[in-house]
């Protein structure tokens, strides 16, 4: 049904695994996946003090995006090792949701796989969430993979 696939990583364990069960799904599916890692335009704007002092701007954004790289590597390695045909984008955005949408609408997906960290009530509300905005806002299906830490293993 599936064939092409947007799947937004950052890095974390929990988009790590996400990315682990989209390339699972593709394979069954016989889909496509794209990787895309959103360097948040306003993370220059968290260094402050002592690090903008001694790094030039320009070096903190270079560092990002070779971030931002080596997120996608890893993404990529995955899908090569499963077999899975993938290709990597890396945008930068003031709107991560935005960015994941257009994204999925340039490359032409059927489907957006990402992860939900799971946050509830207040937190949930008061951070907002990316996965939230783009179930809103997205014309394109959404899959939400909802990632369950070991912690709450124990608390069962």
């Amino acid at each position: 049904m599936f064939k092409h696939i947007l799947v937004p990583t950052d890095g974390s364990e929990i988009s790590q695994k996400t990315c682990a069960r989209a390339i699972s799904f593709a394979k069954e599916a016989q889909a496509r996946l794209t990787f895309v890692h959103v360097v948040h335009e306003s993370a220059f704007d968290d260094f402050s003090g002592d690090l903008v002092a001694f790094a030039a701007p320009e070096k903190i954004r270079q560092t990002l995006k070779n971030q931002s790289r080596q997120y996608l590597r890893e993404a990529e390695a995955a899908s090569d090792a499963a077999g899975v045909p993938c290709r990597t984008l890396s945008v930068s955005s003031q709107k991560p949701y935005q960015a994941i949408i257009e994204a999925a609408e340039d490359e032409g997906c059927d489907l957006i796989f990402m992860a939900s960290h799971g946050r509830q009530g207040v937190g949930a509300l008061l951070l907002g969430s990316e996965t939230q905005k783009v179930l809103t806002h997205s014309t394109i299906p959404v899959l939400v993979y909802r990632f369950k830490p070991a912690s709450e293993d124990r608390l069962a």
